[in-house]
C-alpha cells in the first residue's frame, strides 16, 4: 500500500475521490438532503403539486431520481465518445466543474425556494455522478488485476477521509468559528454548501495535474467512419453504444453483474441519500448530531474500504460483495424494527456502524469486479454501462422509498423496501462466474489483437 501511495498517478487519481466526496456527504447524505426535505420543501407539511400533497422527503427522492435518470441516459453515449476521442480527462473536467458551479449556487437556496433549489441540485448531481463514470474509467490504467481491489479500495478510503474532513469543518461552521479580530462567527447551512464547491475545486487539482490519460491504438474502438464533416463524435458515440448492445451477449458474466449491481446498488444509494432524513424524523436527531453520526460512519467506512479491499483480492470480489450484502440486509431490516431491543438512538448508532463497515467495501469490490471483466480498449464505454446501472438504481430506489412514504406516511416502510433490492441483487450475483468472465475478456482482447494483426 505504501508503494501505491508513493505513485503520483494513483495518488492524483484517488484525490478526486477525496475532493468530490464532500458533495456525497454534505449535499447528498447529511445536510442539504435534510435541509431540502424538511425546510425548503416543508417536511410533513410538504408542497402541493398538481393538487397532490407531496411530503418533503418524497419530493427530494423524486428530484434525486430525475437527476439520475438524466445521467443514466447520457452516460453510455458520453463514455463511448470519450473512448473514441481518448478525452476521458476532458469529459471528467467538464462534469466536475458543472457540479462545482451548481453546488455553489445552492448557497442561494432559502426555505420555500423549492424549484430553484431542485434545479440547482439536479444540475449539481448530474455533474457529480457524470464525472464519476470517467473517473472510474481511469482505474484499469492505474493498476493490475492482482491489486485492483486494493487500489479501488484506496480511492474509496481517500473519499471517506475527504468527506469526513469537510463535515468536521461544517460542524465547526455551524457551531461557530473564532476568527481573530472578528470574534465568534456562526455560519448558515447555505455556507456549508458553498464550502463543498470550494473544497471540490481545490482538491481535484492534483487529478488534473498528475493523472495522464494513456493513449491506445484504438483496437476495437473505431466503429464506422472516422469523425469528419458528415460524422460527428456524437454520431460515432451512438453507433458504438448500439454496437456494444449488440455484442453484450458475448459478455455473459459482465451482463449478469451489471444487472445484479443495478439492484443492490439501488439499496446502497437509497440508504446513503435518505439516512439523514430518517435520522431526523424517526430517531429525532438534530443537524449537529447527524453530522457526528456521519463522521462516525465515515471513520468506520474508511477502515471497511481498506479491509474489504484486501479481502476482495484474497477471497474474490464476488464473495466479498455477497458478504457485504448480507450485512446490508441485517442493517435495513433492523432499522425497520428500530426501538424493539433498546433505546432507539443507541440501536441506530449500531445499525450505522454495520452500514459504515460495508459501505465502502461493497462499492470498492464492485468497481474491482467491473474492472476485471471489462476490456481495456472499452474502459470508458463499459464503465458507462457500469454507471448507467448505478444511476438507474438511483432512480428506482429513491422512487420506491418516496412512494412508500407517500402511501403509508412512514419512513420505516420506506427503509424496509431497500432490503428487497439487496436480496434480488444477491440472487443474481450468485449466478456470476468470475473466472469465466475473465476468460471472456481475455478471449475478446485476443481476438481484437488477432484482427488488428490480420488488418496490418
Amino acid at each position: 500500500m505504501l508503494a501505491t501511495l508513493r505513485d503520483k498517478q494513483i495518488f492524483g487519481w484517488a484525490m478526486y475521490d477525496f475532493a468530490n466526496s464532500a458533495f456525497a456527504t454534505t449535499i447528498l447524505a447529511v445536510i442539504f438532503n435534510k435541509y431540502f426535505a424538511l425546510e425548503v420543501a416543508g417536511g410533513e407539511r410538504g408542497v402541493l403539486i398538481a393538487g397532490l400533497h407531496i411530503h418533503g422527503a418524497t419530493l427530494f427522492a423524486i428530484i434525486v431520481s430525475l437527476s439520475m435518470a438524466i445521467s443514466a441516459l447520457t452516460a453510455p453515449i458520453l463514455g463511448a465518445i470519450a473512448d473514441f476521442s481518448q478525452r476521458k480527462k476532458a469529459f471528467l473536467a467538464g462534469f466536475c466543474y458543472t457540479g462545482i458551479i451548481f453546488t455553489a449556487l445552492l448557497y442561494l437556496v432559502q426555505p420555500g425556494d423549492v424549484w430553484s433549489g431542485a434545479f440547482f441540485f439536479i444540475m449539481a448531481n448530474i455533474g457529480f455522478s457524470g464525472g464519476n463514470a470517467f473517473y472510474n474509467a481511469f482505474l484499469p490504467q492505474m493498476t493490475t488485476p492482482a491489486n485492483v481491489g486494493r487500489v479501488s479500495g484506496l480511492g474509496w478510503a481517500f473519499g471517506y477521509i475527504g468527506g469526513a474532513a469537510l463535515l468536521v469543518i461544517n460542524l465547526f461552521m455551524l457551531n461557530g468559528l473564532y476568527i481573530p479580530g472578528a470574534g465568534r462567527i456562526t455560519f448558515t447551512v447555505q455556507a456549508c454548501f458553498l464550502s463543498v464547491a470550494i473544497w471540490w475545486a481545490l482538491f481535484s487539482l492534483p487529478t488534473f495535474l498528475w493523472v495522464r490519460e494513456k493513449k491506445t491504438d484504438k483496437k476495437g474502438v473505431k466503429v464506422g467512419d472516422t469523425p469528419g464533416r458528415d460524422r460527428s463524435y456524437a454520431a460515432i458515440g451512438l453507433a458504438r453504444v448500439k454496437h456494444t448492445l449488440s455484442r453484450i451477449k458475448k459478455f455473459r458474466e459482465l451482463s449478469l453483474f451489471l444487472i445484479a449491481f443495478l439492484f443492490y446498488n439501488d439499496g446502497i444509494e437509497t440508504v446513503v441519500v435518505m439516512t439523514a432524513v430518517f435520522a431526523a424524523e424517526v430517531v429525532g436527531m438534530q443537524t449537529k448530531e447527524i453530522i457526528f453520526l456521519f463522521l462516525f460512519i465515515q471513520a468506520v467506512a474508511f477502515v471497511g474500504s481498506i479491509f474489504f479491499g484486501y479481502v476482495s483480492d484474497r477471497l474474490g470480489h464476488k464473495r466479498t460483495i455477497l458478504c457485504t450484502l448480507f450485512i446490508w440486509m441485517i442493517a435495513v431490516i433492523w432499522a425497520f424494527f428500530l426501538g424493539r431491543i433498546m433505546e432507539p438512538r443507541r440501536e441506530f448508532w449500531i445499525i450505522c456502524f454495520l452500514a459504515g463497515l460495508v459501505l465502502g467495501g461493497s462499492q470498492a469490490a464492485s468497481r474491482a469486479l467491473q474492472c476485471l471483466l471489462t476490456p481495456v480498449s472499452h474502459a470508458a464505454e463499459f464503465f458507462g454501462f457500469f454507471a448507467i446501472s448505478g444511476r438507474f438504481a438511483s432512480i428506482f430506489g429513491p422512487l420506491s422509498y418516496g412512494l412508500l412514504i407517500y402511501l403509508t406516511g412512514s419512513l420505516r416502510w420506506g427503509i424496509l423496501s431497500v432490503a428487497v433490492f439487496f436480496i434480488i441483487g444477491a440472487v443474481i450475483l450468485l449466478q456470476v462466474d468470475e473466472k469465466a468472465g475473465m476468460l471472456e475478456k481475455a478471449g475478446y482482447e485476443e481476438q481484437l489483437s488477432s484482427n488488428m494483426g490480420t488488418t496490418s
